[in-house]
């Protein structure tokens, strides 16, 4: 019946078509569509309907149905005429051309499509002639640049044109032959702000991917004027002439991963003079008073970014020996750096801290000993040579500095520690009644009691002497970073309930005062990130975490914080975080090693009461509540070398125990959740067997989870190499392990590069997944069977190959399709699904074995709520081998 009406509609839009109703005409074709599944019909009616798109100059339309005639028979003659002239209205004319060109291919006699070839092919060429003659354009474009009479709209089109230009290689090029670079640079002589904005990232496209071309930008700018660019004061400048040097710099040093052969080859032989000359000219940017303090930071990334090497396996590390050698000494003067002395270069909230960053990059990239003791030598005659008993000022600027390298290695700062009046000039500073001094003081005494060793000498000699401070000076400033000593002194027995350095309740006033401070909108930023930087210590405490999730003012003004341009605050905001979220590493409690201590009288670990798994549900929930999601997505984002490896791997933390509840993740999502997907390597990183077998669980489970929201963040994963390590885990004993690997592999099997990894020639990848499916562990087969059933839908190879790694893949499948978990024998009976409709050979073996028994036992059942999918599967493999003859119905 629906064939037949199918047939007259089709007639019926052939009348309104040739009486020029071309809208009725649509409407009975589409009507013709929804009725029929002859493919024929098919093709003459999506035919048919481009015609009327054509008519009706609905050309998208024209060209989507003739694409679906064409679909159907790729030889469809007029369905190809149809998409040529459709797509030569939308100005595809390459496109068209092909098209006309397989029409011309196949009916060579037809006038009309030879006249159509040599039309398109004189407009193809004229275009071209237009967009490859950028002579005129570019020289245009100049002309209304430089044209101080030009309107605002002009200029802005003109300059974005410009920049869109140089990213193309053929525009590149056109406007570099055709004097672009001097032009450009007389651009950058207006010092109109968005013009020189428009020059610099015109540069910055037509030095990517070119090293010949960077080279000659790189001498034709002079290093010293695109340093002087940087310096400004202009933020949005700065970062954009950065990411013209990043460019020159990636281009020189074949970052940009570019083939550079032939001419080009011929044209740069050697580089390293110049990149030695970058490197040399951003060294004296960190100690010059005309840099601002925004283009010393950018000078810093840089730095950060280039110099140390970026695979340990290179040998190579002269780049940061010759930093070391020509401008260690550079970097110390801005860590050094006191912002209430008159002497202080300008400094933004980030400087020093990437100063510490450099210099910790510097000394983790050195090979050997030699190397370290010499950088070790050349901080110790700095500061050594600062101390100056009639000058207060060098005092306070070498402990400073001591301070800003505690922050960077801190082995390095250990050892500074132990020069002679290090220590007591701390102490001394403490004890000065001038306030830049205590401030200083009491910064670095925070800075030195990270490790306990050094924590109980200071609690010994030092807390006395804070609490001398915090009582007796009105600075709030100081009052803060002395309560923050405090904290960080208190908090030296970590997440041990049973070692409490202070007296009961003594934690919990520090805490409330930094929440107080934190809360407090009149006090500067930097100082209330001090406050941001007790709690991190302090949260070790239960009943302090438990305390500051519930105080909401509190929670918004950590997170507003967190959202500023002071990136200093990050490590102290995720540390918090991880805090709350109990997700630290916390050791194996082994009962038997526990009775030997207690035999033994040795200390005992305790966990608090308020770190059991409710109080931590609860928590999670309040921080959700408040926002904490898009907080963490706004910090990732920072591009900056102060989000460390570290810092990510602690973000990491936070968002696998936000994840850890089901119920949570679309509130996650709806967040801004999907966002974060920069915490999947940090999270790679904890796939080690070097690691504890919880932390593994937990970054299988992180993986799981991001792996199941989109393809976006499985091919992040993809990208950074865990493949091989989930396959590992999916060999492991260990039972949650293994089945925490085979989850995660359940969800990437849905990425097409997963999948090729599975079609290759050569591995047992589909066979492990097979064997799993036979494993008595529901959990594990469960997500087998569910990979396996991707696998099978997705490809038809996958079905033959199936049958050809293990002899007891049958047997497993029986297993699936009678399995008592529902969920299994869904997944197994959509597996036998797809090996049916693979292959009529390979149906006809499973018709053949107990697996048609299986399926009509199955498919017999009365289908209930529960078992309504079970059944339709099986009745679904009960019709595909009726369609193929192999048996009949019964009525």
């Amino acid at each position: 019946m629906a064939e037949g009406d199918a047939a007259q509609l089709k007639e019926e839009g052939n009348r309104h078509f040739q009486l020029q109703d071309y809208k009725a005409a649509t409407k009975s074709y589409s009507q013709a569509l929804k009725l029929t599944k002859d493919k024929a019909l098919l093709a003459t009616l999506y035919r048919n309907r481009a015609a009327c798109g054509l008519k009706t100059e609905n050309y998208v339309q024209a060209a989507s149905d003739a694409s679906r005639a064409i679909d159907i028979n790729s030889s469809d003659i007029k369905a190809l005429y149809r998409r040529c002239q459709a797509l030569e209205h939308l100005g595809k004319l390459d496109q068209a051309f092909k098209d006309v060109q397989r029409c011309a291919t196949l009916e060579p006699r037809n006038q009309n499509f030879q006249e159509t070839l040599r039309r398109l092919n004189t407009s193809i060429q004229e275009k071209l002639r237009v967009q490859f003659s950028t002579d005129s354009r570019v020289q245009k474009m100049f002309e209304i640049l430089l044209d101080p009479n030009s309107d605002a709209d002009k200029l802005e089109k003109s300059a974005n044109n410009l920049i869109v230009l140089g990213r193309e290689e053929a525009g590149a090029e056109k406007i570099f032959q055709n004097n672009g670079v001097a032009l450009l640079l007389q651009l950058v002589d207006t010092k109109k702000p968005e013009l020189m904005l428009a020059a610099v990232r015109t540069l910055s496209g037509m030095c990517s991917g070119h090293r010949a071309r960077a080279t000659a930008i790189l001498h034709a700018v002079r290093i010293d004027r695109i340093c002087s660019l940087m310096a400004a004061e202009n933020e949005e400048m700065s970062l954009a002439v950065c990411n013209l040097l990043q460019a020159i710099i990636d281009s020189l040093s074949g970052e940009d991963k570019q083939e550079h052969r032939g001419k080009e080859e011929a044209v740069v032989l050697d580089t390293k003079k110049d990149l030695k000359q970058i490197t040399s000219h951003l060294l004296d940017m960190l100690v010059s008073k005309k840099v601002s303090g925004q283009g010393r930071d950018q000078a810093l990334n840089l730095l950060n970014k280039n110099v140390p090497r970026k695979d340990l396996a290179i040998h190579d590390n002269s780049r940061t020996i010759y930093v070391v050698d020509n401008g260690l000494r550079k970097i110390l003067k801005v860590v050094g750096q006191v912002p209430d002395l008159p002497s202080c270069l300008p400094l933004t909230d980030n400087t020093r801290m990437l100063a510490s960053i450099l210099i910790n990059k510097l000394y983790d990239d050195l090979r050997c000993d030699p190397e370290r003791d010499h950088f070790r030598k050349i901080c110790e005659e700095y500061i050594t040579g600062k101390f100056d008993p009639q000058d207060m000022d060098k005092n306070v600027i070498a402990i400073q500095t001591v301070s800003g390298i505690l922050q960077g290695p801190f082995d390095l700062g250990n050892q500074l520690l132990g020069l002679r009046g290090v220590m007591e000039m701390m102490v001394a500073l403490c004890g000065s009644e001038r306030e830049t001094d205590q401030l200083v003081a009491v910064e670095a005494l925070i800075h030195a009691s990270t490790k306990l060793s050094r924590a109980t000498f200071i609690i010994t000699n030092g807390v006395s002497l804070l609490k001398e401070i915090y009582k007796t000076t009105k600075n709030e400033k100081i009052k803060i970073r002395t309560l923050v000593g405090l904290c960080k002194l208190g908090s030296a027995g970590g997440t041990d309930y049973a070692l409490r350095q202070f007296a009961e309740g003594s934690t919990e006033k520090l805490a409330k005062q930094c929440r107080k401070w934190l809360c407090n909108a009149s006090i500067d930023t930097r100082t209330r990130r001090w406050a941001v930087e007790g709690l991190a210590y302090l949260t070790l405490d239960a009943d302090v975490k438990d305390d500051f999730v519930q105080d909401i003012p509190a929670l918004q003004a950590m997170f507003e914080l967190a959202k500023t341009s002071d990136k200093t605050i990050l490590y102290s905001v995720a540390t918090t975080l991880v805090n709350c979220t109990n997700s630290y590493d916390v050791k194996e409690v082994i009962p038997e090693l526990v009775q030997l201590a207690k035999f033994s009288k040795q200390h005992v670990p305790e966990e608090h009461p308020k770190d059991k798994k409710d109080f931590v549900d609860m928590r999670v929930k309040r921080l959700l509540k408040a926002g904490v999601i898009s907080v963490l997505a706004c910090m990732v984002k920072a591009d900056n070398a102060i989000l460390t490896d570290q810092t990510k791997e602690l973000l990491a933390r936070v968002f696998l125990a936000l994840c850890d509840n089901p119920k949570d993740r679309g509130t996650i999502v709806a967040q801004g959740g999907g966002k974060v997907y920069e915490v999947v390597r940090p999270l790679v990183s904890l796939l080690d067997t070097q690691r504890d077998g919880l932390q593994n669980y937990e970054a299988l489970l992180g993986l799981t989870n991001l792996s199941g929201r989109s393809d976006k963040l499985r091919q992040k994963i993809f990208k950074e190499k865990a493949l091989p390590d989930i396959e590992n885990y999916m060999f492991e004993n260990h039972d949650q392990l293994r089945q925490a690997a085979t989850e995660c592999m359940c969800n990437m099997v849905v990425n097409k590069e997963v999948q090729e990894r599975f079609l290759a020639d050569g591995n047992d990848r589909l066979k492990l997944v097979v064997l799993l499916c036979g494993e008595d562990d529901d959990k594990v087969q469960n997500a087998a069977a569910g990979a396996l059933a991707m696998l099978t839908a997705a490809h038809k190879k996958l079905c033959l190959k199936m049958t050809q790694v293990t002899t007891q893949w049958l047997e497993i499948l029986q297993r699936l399709c009678l399995h008592d978990r529902l969920s299994v024998q869904h997944r197994g009976l959509v597996i036998a699904y797809n090996l049916l409709a693979a292959d009529a050979e390979l149906a006809k073996k499973l018709v053949e074995s107990e697996l048609l028994e299986i399926l009509t036992v199955v498919g017999k059942q009365e289908p209930d709520e529960k078992k309504a999918a079970v059944v339709q599967t099986a009745r679904e493999c009960l019709v595909k081998c009726m369609d193929y003859g192999f048996i009949k119905p019964v009525s």
